[in-house]
């Protein structure tokens, strides 16, 4: 019974998302908006992606002051609620080519593949426009990752010029009852680097996002 219950936490919740998919557009500052798609809109490649225990997610930015502006995305990996390293996924200033070391449009999109490996890792592609960066992460033992859009769920700010919360890549918080559940942590406001603490969560990466 434990086992129908946990899978049916994770379809409820799961299918919010999907219905936020078109809806999740939401300005935060003068003309700074986010646009997510969460899996595929269609059926097969969907339930293959869960069948394989795949997360994917397609985000857009949009505002005029994209333009001109560079882009840097961190992480931060925190294990027994400790912050143990703080890298970069990818800095555009630092790329060889100069066009694409800052944003040349208004609009701005990635897209992000995750799975937890068959030797404890966490792998993930982040597809920006003509390239991509590949990173592998260490994790404990668990197919219950979940990649979460935060700046969605808890209804982050989202801003130019300084650094703001965006995705998060969480195991489960299990409720008294024993049920299992991403939401109760991905939606539970700002206080995100205390989640291992207050949710007795072992392992988690937290990603900042930063255009300037």
């Amino acid at each position: 019974m434990k086992r129908i219950l946990n899978i049916t936490v994770a379809i409820v919740c799961f299918s919010g998302l999907l219905a936020q998919q078109n809806e999740s557009n939401f300005e935060t500052t003068p003309d700074l908006k986010l646009e997510t798609e969460y899996a595929s809109d269609n059926v097969e490649i969907s339930d293959i992606l869960s069948f394989e225990g795949i997360d994917y997610m397609k985000l857009t930015f949009s505002g005029e002051d994209l333009r001109g502006k560079s882009y840097h995305l961190t992480v931060k990996e925190i294990w027994d609620g400790k912050i143990v390293s703080d890298t970069t996924v990818i800095d555009s200033k630092s790329l060889g080519f100069k066009q694409f070391q800052t944003l040349s449009d208004s609009v701005f999109k990635m897209r992000v593949v995750s799975k937890h490996t068959d030797d404890n890792q966490l792998k993930m592609t982040f597809k920006f426009p003509r390239f991509s960066v590949t990173k592998n992460y260490d994790a404990i033992d668990s197919e219950n990752y979940s990649l979460r859009n935060l700046a969605d769920e808890s209804n982050l700010e989202i801003s130019y010029n300084k650094s703001f919360y965006l995705l998060a890549y969480i195991l489960p918080y299990e409720r008294e009852d024993g049920i299992l559940s991403w939401c109760d942590v991905g939606s539970s406001g700002n206080d995100i680097e205390n989640w291992g603490a207050k949710f007795g969560i072992k392992h988690y990466l937290l990603f900042e996002m930063k255009f300037e």
